[in-house]
């Protein structure tokens, strides 16, 4: 079955982990066999030729760059505008990828209908829409309109912490001017808001503030993994009652309680794909139909096998969560939303 992931960190995977994704994920791993920079070496599970072997046809590809101020721990670039920087160079890859015949970039919906038309009998070049994760790299809102003009249709305002538009992951506050202003150029060029990431507080204040199309990329339940990190039953539903899909996320420490990284182990948790398709069961329930949740498995989202169900090997094994869902009783129409439908419907009516 054709699957739509909407959240994969492919150009950083490029760039930051120097990974040449074009290549066998075998030949990708032992590469950096002996290598311990990053917890997740030689422990990846994504290639664009494991995308094509497990029929993920189209993705929803991330720029991603932090501001960070002097006395943050988190990793990131000093100055917006290095951020910035940072995004256009993860752009010139998702081009080049372009050019090679690998990647096609998707902005309109009729570019999304002729894709899918020639996936279905050519499944050689993997469909992209770009989205940014987290804002900081956005100078100024005059670069907004850059970043859309250059193809990007989804933007999250936060990441982790606090943001120069928005509070993410681990923080608390409404968003100030800037980011009420983010919200009207979104909203104004008609892109789509991911919530995912934003704290409690920007969480409500967004959905006060933008009219427009949303979604959450890549976001788990508060039901099942205590932490502000997911969404709770209220947070879902208005979700759903906008019209949003929620994509669920395959990174361990969002679906197990009490995960340490570098400590926790998948197996011995019983993290497996089981847990995910809970979440997106859930999600289900609370909506009472399966139009609004998806896959957003952000795999390689600097974590890997390490970090990630352990009857999963590569990403194609996404697989692996229709047979699960069809176990539990949902039906082929159904698992066929879940898996992909629900995501192209939405971007069939909301791109340009």
């Amino acid at each position: 079955m054709l699957i739509v992931d909407a959240h994969l960190d492919l150009s950083m995977n490029a760039l930051e982990w120097n990974r040449d994704l074009t290549q066998e994920i075998s030949e990708i791993n032992a590469r950096e066999k002996g290598m311990n920079d990053k917890p997740d070496r030689a422990k990846a599970t994504i290639s664009l030729i494991e995308l094509r072997k497990g029929n993920i046809g189209l993705v929803v590809a991330t720029q991603i760059a932090r501001f960070v101020k002097p006395e943050s721990t988190l990793p990131g670039w000093n100055s917006p505008e290095q951020a910035w920087a940072q995004t256009q160079g993860q752009l010139a890859w998702y081009e080049a990828m372009v050019a090679k015949g690998e990647m096609r970039m998707i902005k309109t919906s009729m570019d999304l209908q002729s894709h899918l038309s020639i996936w279905e009998n050519d499944k050689k070049v993997i469909g992209f829409v770009l989205s940014l994760e987290g804002a900081d790299s956005i100078i100024d809102i005059s670069h907004l309109e850059k970043a859309y003009n250059n193809g990007l249709r989804a933007i999250g305002p936060a990441h982790y912490k606090e943001g120069r538009y928005a509070n993410g992951t681990d923080s608390t506050g409404k968003m100030g001017k800037a980011g009420l202003d983010l919200l009207k150029e979104i909203e104004r060029l008609s892109m789509i808001l991911d919530m995912t990431h934003l704290c409690d507080d920007a969480f409500w204040q967004a959905l006060e503030n933008y009219d427009g199309a949303l979604w959450a990329s890549h976001n788990n339940c508060r039901k099942f993994v205590n932490h502000n990190r997911q969404y709770a039953d209220e947070q879902i539903k208005a979700i759903i009652e906008r019209n949003g899909i929620i994509g669920v996320a395959l990174d361990a420490w969002m679906m197990v309680p009490n995960w340490t990284r570098g400590i926790s182990d998948p197996k011995t948790t019983g993290c497996n794909l089981e847990i995910a398709v809970n979440n997106i069961d859930h999600i289900c329930q609370l909506a009472g139909n399966t139009n609004h949740v998806g896959i957003g498995s952000d795999l390689d989202g600097a974590f890997g096998k390490e970090q990630c169900p352990y009857d999963l090997e590569t990403i194609a094994d996404l697989q692996k969560i229709g047979t699960i869902l069809k176990s539990r009783g949902y039906t082929e129409n159904d698992i066929s939303k879940i898996m992909h439908q629900n995501f192209i419907d939405f971007l069939i009516k909301n791109l340009p």
